[in-house]
């Protein structure tokens, strides 16, 4: 194990204990969300403000995120995206989620706050505190569902802003 590895792994051992504690008061949340576990995400019709950041966003996603290539989702859109099968899916310009409230606990991840909802097979995860909503719905195949939040943060920070949708 090089030093480089070794580093990495110290950064993201604390990283996902802090994560695993920050979903354990959300751990008994239902589904209550618009989109499916399909390979198709429902697409978001975003206002315009959100919609030219989403634009933004779908140009700063990765190839890859927790080693999934990036697919086409169907219908192709800009508020869209999918890794792997079955699909890590990425919607963004959602509407505000439902479970976001005063008391709701959220986690930051590699700078990006995310409400994380406990779905029947797996998470979906929401930005907070950020002018669009992106939503990333994650299989419970690729648990620990947080690490492809690791690989998204760079473009989330980069094209969507700080501030409250």
């Amino acid at each position: 194990m090089n030093s480089a590895h070794r580093s990495l792994t110290r950064r993201l051992v604390p990283l996902s204990a802090a994560v695993a504690l920050a979903l354990v008061p959300v751990a008994g949340c239902s589904f209550t969300g618009d989109s499916d576990d399909t390979k198709a995400p429902a697409v978001p019709t975003p206002a315009p403000q959100a919609a030219a950041i989403c634009r933004a966003l779908h140009k700063e996603l990765p190839d890859a995120v927790d080693g999934l290539k990036r697919g086409t989702a169907e219908p192709a859109s800009d508020y869209t995206a999918v890794w792997g099968d079955p699909a890590v899916q990425l919607r963004c310009g959602v509407p505000r989620p439902e479970a976001m409230g005063s008391k709701t606990d959220s986690a930051e991840v590699n700078g990006v706050e995310w409400l994380p909802e406990k779905r029947q097979d797996g998470y979906r995860f929401t930005t907070v505190l950020r002018r669009a909503y992106v939503e990333v719905t994650v299989p419970g195949k690729y648990s620990p569902e947080i690490n492809p939040l690791l690989d998204l943060a760079r473009a989330v920070k980069k094209a969507v802003p700080k501030g409250v949708a």
